[in-house]
């Protein structure tokens, strides 16, 4: 059978894959477009599992939120490049995940790539390798959260496509949860308060200050004094409260939510990439320039 130009459009609309994929796959189903479609979306799966072993560092991090803006759900969905990051399929389905997670407030990450995508045909997993055959890239879609207001209320921010935040706030406004949520956005916190500081992590840090200390030559109760005073710093630099607020440096933000009667309960940080073993861009110091020139 003859394989016509306008077969191969027809196929190429319906699959949005390249001209040559098509038509070979109309030779190997003697021009059958249906069967082609389901060969190619075969073909697709095997190229999917391909192309896992790739490393996806760029991405988008997506933020959904229910109409009343009590719960939020916020995701990281990853691909090889930055190219494919921008694209239309891949920022519908970063979407989708999104909203999926959202509704269905999956137990894990196993639970969301199982879950139904939301308007969607199949599964996040499933959709996830037909988008793999589609772009000849892969895709990840490496984490999330979802979080509940609870007696609060919620704030989110992004910087672009590549930081995301949401916060749960008792008290203040909306306009104060903004503003929290670019400061967490910039200042990369590690946890609210001194007390939520892992001990594990103030213990090191303590055995690094002794030992940089120790070098002084100064008598011991000097010394245990110098470490106290770095460790006071430091746990000052890591926890949102103790941190210099980046539209006001001579503010603290714990000193920002005390005037306005506020606290917050939780935040979660996404930034694409973070972890990964790929050459990272300071997007952090991009927030922190924009929110201080704001």
């Amino acid at each position: 059978m003859t394989i016509t130009a306008s077969m191969v459009k027809e196929l190429r609309e319906r699959t949005g894959s390249g001209m040559m994929e098509c038509k070979k796959a109309l030779v190997e189903t003697g021009g059958d477009i249906d069967a082609a479609i389901e060969l190619m979306r075969k073909s697709g799966l095997a190229k999917a599992g391909k192309r896992a072993g790739k490393v996806a560092a760029e991405g988008t991090i997506e933020i959904a939120l229910t109409d009343d803006g009590h719960r939020a759900a916020m995701v990281e969905v990853n691909s090889e490049t930055d190219f494919v990051s921008k694209g239309d399929d891949f920022r519908a389905y970063a979407t989708a995940v999104a909203r999926t997670a959202l509704e269905q407030a999956p137990a894990d990450l196993d639970a969301l790539l199982a879950a139904p995508l939301a308007g969607g045909n199949g599964s996040v997993d499933a959709v996830r390798k037909e988008l793999v055959a589609k772009i000849g890239e892969n895709v990840n879609v490496r984490r999330f959260v979802v979080v509940d207001a609870g007696d609060g209320s919620l704030a989110s921010y992004q910087h672009g496509t590549r930081i995301g935040v949401v916060v749960a706030c008792a008290g203040g406004d909306a306009t104060l949860g903004k503003d929290v949520a670019m400061h967490i956005a910039a200042s990369r916190p590690v946890c609210i308060a001194e007390q939520d500081v892992p001990a594990d992590l103030v213990a090191k840090e303590r055995e690094i200050f002794s030992a940089q200390a120790a070098e002084s030559g100064k008598p011991a109760n000097i010394v245990e004094k110098m470490v106290e005073g770095r460790l006071r710093k430091y746990l000052a630099e890591i926890t949102l409260v103790g941190q210099p607020f980046v539209k006001n440096p001579d503010q603290s933000v714990g000193d920002l939510l005390k005037a306005a009667d506020a606290t917050v309960n939780s935040f979660d940080r996404f930034e694409v990439g973070e972890g990964i073993e790929k050459k990272q861009e300071n997007f952090a110091a991009e927030v922190m320039a924009q929110v201080q020139g704001g």
